[in-house]
């Protein structure tokens, strides 16, 4: 299969560069900065003398080279341009067919303003193809207005989010999810009730990094997604106001402000956002266990308030020092309501049995704030020293009613069976953590440590209904307490031998530690009680990129990775949907280790082709079991999982007005393990597609259609889900001299993002559906004010991002 995988990816490439080779002219020359230096990344474009439009364009390599190759014959002039230098037009010239024209040597002169004098209206592309990551400027897409983070992911290129709002990448679970740099440590449903907290309007980019360095924490065997907020990078005072509302089954609002003041010496920003709305949801699940059938239907409403908050500074000390400070702040408070029935029948007979009508309330309210203290040292020959020191927190307090009611076939009430539970978590988070970077060697060494430490408090109190009073369960009410302390080095290097070969390679040790206790109201000691544990792990990494020639690039690399348990999946406690479907934690969790091999060619800087392998030791996934009647969904280490993958994306310039981008990826998934007693070995192919074309109109209106794709999947080991896609369309209009944007977006325009799934194994037969407001009508208004003038905001990772990615 690898071998076949391998041809496929050659043999798309060459395709490619055959098609590109029969072109007939090719346009030559070389670039040079005022002191006759080769000027590198210059970017030159050949332009049609008769209307200035785009026939193709190439950027110069580190000796300031350039080839275009084209098949149009006629009347061209070329444009060189490239930030902090004159942009400059070559006289107009002849090409025809198999006719090469040379440019000859150009040399560009220094702009006469600074940057931060220049009033910058270029505009970003929609997807960024990077050597080391992919990019989704989410702020230029029209189809993400009224959007949440969540949504945000699942459409973005190789990103996957199922049905339980577990998020993968290219077909890969254990993708770690990052904000501002910072990992958020929050279990699946705590981390999908924050990022559906943050408003489209508050995101600036998504970054995609599939293999990452040393430098990062080893957490997260998929790579890493980092959700980037927006900062203002412009001098003086100014800032933005946003205002959106959605119609789905229910209308909803969001908003934001966003302000900054910067000058030489201090750079002072805050943004509020917040959301209010009731999302409805369904699901539906068919059940065959032993002789019987349980045929359920739920209602879900989150009637949901969020506020986010976000403000810090930055003091510009001298050219060589910056100090700053960084608050963020996420307060939600949510009121979660269901309303299911569920009949029984006899299977042998189908004969009706009874039902259950149960009904829960959950009121609920999450907190979860940031703190980081950086200091930032960087001189002219390159050097770079980073500190970060970071407290952060998560509270959540929930409170569930819930009524179970057994009906006979004619509504009568059998018996009633109603429970509550009192569920306080809170987690406090410390870490530290030193980056440093430094000319060396004839490369760049980087090199550093971080500590960080982590307490979890969790209270599950349970209590039966008796006679309208709550009685407290002491058999079944627990409290759970963690600690984790994390020690870890690294040391990474980078180095271009010369024109053709570079190398990046790395090594980062992990020590940890961790203790979880759990007590049981009622005295009672059992296995689970205590859960120790102390180890420790080298994480190495590679990257060795091969330029073939100019248009063809070989990117080769390596890494191990480890994804340990949420805080919250460690925790054994018990948590009822209705008496007869629950999920439960799972103390003896143990972290799950990955190595990713993945090789990469890019031709002509646009299209990316790759074709991986990964190794997971101890894969952990969600599954689904029974306990008496009921069923419950677990998280445990099955065993082992390989997975051989493949992908192709590339941005799509079409026409001068009509740009696009495009991602296709497949992999092949194995597993081999067991639940209980029974053996698991699955193997199943995975495939999914991205597509995004921006138009532009003209009058200031440009429209975008956007659409994902995600073949048939697996999830949990044993539920295998049908296929799912959506298309959204979107048009822009700018006003009031393109200070203000307003946007109309329809989402899912045919319905198609709704999930099936099937489980059938040991015994149990599950037919699984869902839905939620996937199909809406959004629209936005942005207005901007103040100063225009742009200068480079310091961009900096805070130092807890590993530990808050695992708050679930």
């Amino acid at each position: 299969m690898m071998i076949r995988l391998g041809l496929i990816a050659a043999g798309l490439a060459m395709i490619t560069t055959q098609s590109i080779a029969q072109s007939k002219t090719t346009v030559s020359g070389s670039v040079q900065d005022n002191t006759g230096k080769g000027l590198q990344s210059v970017t030159v474009s050949l332009l049609l003398a008769k209307d200035s439009s785009l026939v193709k364009a190439d950027v110069t390599d580190a000796g300031g080279q350039f080839q275009i190759v084209s098949a149009k014959a006629g009347k061209f002039l070329l444009s060189y341009s490239i930030i902090g230098f004159e942009k400059i037009f070559s006289t107009t010239f002849d090409l025809a067919d198999n006719q090469d024209h040379q440019a000859g040597m150009v040399a560009l002169q220094p702009s006469a303003k600074k940057l931060q004098d220049v009033t910058v209206t270029s505009r970003k592309p929609l997807i960024e193809i990077k050597a080391d990551k992919t990019v989704f400027n989410v702020e230029n897409s029209i189809n993400a207005t009224g959007s949440n983070a969540l949504e945000l992911l699942q459409k973005s290129p190789g990103i996957q989010v199922d049905n339980n709002d577990n998020i993968s990448m290219k077909g890969k679970t254990g993708v770690k999810v990052y904000v501002d740099g910072r990992m958020t440590q929050l279990n699946t449903k705590d981390l999908a009730e924050y990022l559906k907290s943050i408003n489209s309007n508050d995101v600036e980019a998504i970054e995609m990094i599939s293999n990452p360095s040393a430098k990062y924490d080893a957490s997260g065997n998929a790579g890493i997604i980092n959700i980037r907020l927006k900062k203002n990078k412009k001098f003086g005072t100014n800032g933005t106001v946003t205002g959106g509302f959605i119609q789905g089954v229910t209308p909803k609002g969001n908003g934001s402000v966003n302000l900054n003041y910067r000058d030489k010496r201090i750079n002072l920003f805050g943004n509020v956002g917040g959301s209010i709305g009731i999302n409805e949801n369904g699901l539906n699940l068919y059940r065959i266990q032993k002789d019987s059938i349980y045929d359920q239907h739920s209602t879900n409403l989150n009637d949901n308030k969020s506020e986010n908050v976000k403000a810090g500074a930055d003091y510009f000390i001298d050219s060589k020092n910056t100090i700053g400070v960084l608050f963020t702040g996420n307060f939600t408070n949510s009121d979660w309501t269901s309303n299911s029935n569920t009949n029984v029948y006899y299977q042998p007979t189908n004969q009706y049995i009874k039902s259950l009508q149960a009904f829960n309330s959950v009121p609920g309210h999450r907190t979860n704030m940031n703190t980081n203290l950086n200091y930032r040292y960087t001189d002219t020959s390159g050097k770079e020293i980073n500190f970060d020191g970071d407290y952060g927190v998560f509270s959540g307090v929930g409170r569930s009613y819930q009524p179970n009611y057994y009906l006979d076939k004619n509504g009568v009430q059998l018996y009633s069976v109603i429970n509550r539970n009192y569920t306080p978590t809170d987690i406090n988070i410390y870490t530290a953590k030193l980056d440093v970077e430094e000319t060396k060697w004839k490369g760049k060494l980087g090199y550093g440590a971080k500590f960080s430490y982590v307490k979890t408090t969790n209270t599950f109190d349970f209590f039966n209904d008796v006679n309208g009073v709550p009685v407290k369960q002491l058999s079944q009410s627990n409290s759970f307490t963690y600690s984790e302390n994390v020690n870890a080095a690294y040391v990474n290097y980078q180095r271009k031998f010369n024109e053709k070969w570079s190398l990046q390679s790395g090594l980062r040790a992990e020590q940890t530690n961790s203790d979880g206790v759990l007590t049981r109201a009622d005295g009672i000691i059992q296995a689970d009680n205590t859960v120790k544990r102390s180890y420790f792990n080298l994480f190495p990494s590679a990257a060795l990129t091969w330029a073939v020639n100019k248009k063809n690039t070989l990117n080769l690399t390596y890494s191990r990775r480890i994804d340990r348990p949420s805080y919250q999946d460690l925790n054994p406690f018990e948590n009822k949907l209705d008496e007869l479907t629950y999920e439960k934690g799972n103390a003896f969790l143990r972290p799950q280790y990955t190595d990713n091999i993945e090789l990469t060619h890019t031709f002509n800087y646009m299209i990316n082709t790759s074709i991986g392998y990964s190794h997971v030791k101890d894969y952990a996934t969600q599954t689904t079991d029974t306990a008496n009647n009921a069923t419950f969904v677990q998280q445990k280490n099955l065993a082992t999982q390989d997975i051989i993958s493949f992908s192709i994306g590339s941005p799509l310039p079409i026409a001068k007005w009509w740009n696009g981008y495009a991602n296709v990826w497949y992999n092949y998934q194995i597993f081999n393990g067991a639940i209980g007693a029974n053996t698991v070995h699955t193997e199943i192919p995975l495939f999914g597609a991205y597509m995004q074309h921006t138009f532009t109109l003209g009058n200031d209106y440009t429209a975008e259609v956007s659409g994902w794709f995600n073949g048939p999947s697996i999830w949990g080991a044993t539920w295998r889900t049908k296929s799912q896609g959506g298309m959204d369309v979107g048009i822009q209009k700018q006003l009031m001299k393109k200070k203000a944007t307003i946007k109309l977006t329809a989402t899912d325009i045919f319905h198609t993002s709704p999930w099936k799934a099937i489980s059938d194994f040991g015994g149990l037969y599950i037919n699984g559906s869902g839905n939620w407001e996937s199909q809406t009508v959004r629209m936005s208004f942005t207005y901007r004010f103040g100063s225009n003038q742009v200068k480079a905001a310091r961009q900096r990772k805070t130092g807890s991002e590993t530990e808050s990615s695992r708050i679930k």
